[in-house]
């Protein structure tokens, strides 16, 4: 069974708009985490404030 990496729950809020999304996300190579998260629903792809704590 291959190894899994621990998830993490990710609070993304847009600086724009201060709407509040709530995801699992696991480490990725480059240092961030994979959610799946794309852009904000008001069009906001990369003005973020991340919190980041172990399921």
């Amino acid at each position: 069974m291959p190894e899994t990496k621990q998830r993490y729950k990710v609070i993304i809020r847009c600086k724009q708009c201060k709407e509040k999304y709530i995801l699992r996300g696991r480490p990725n190579e480059e240092g961030g985490f994979d959610t799946g998260f794309k852009r904000c629903v008001c069009g906001n792809e990369n003005n973020f404030d991340m919190d980041v704590s172990p399921e």
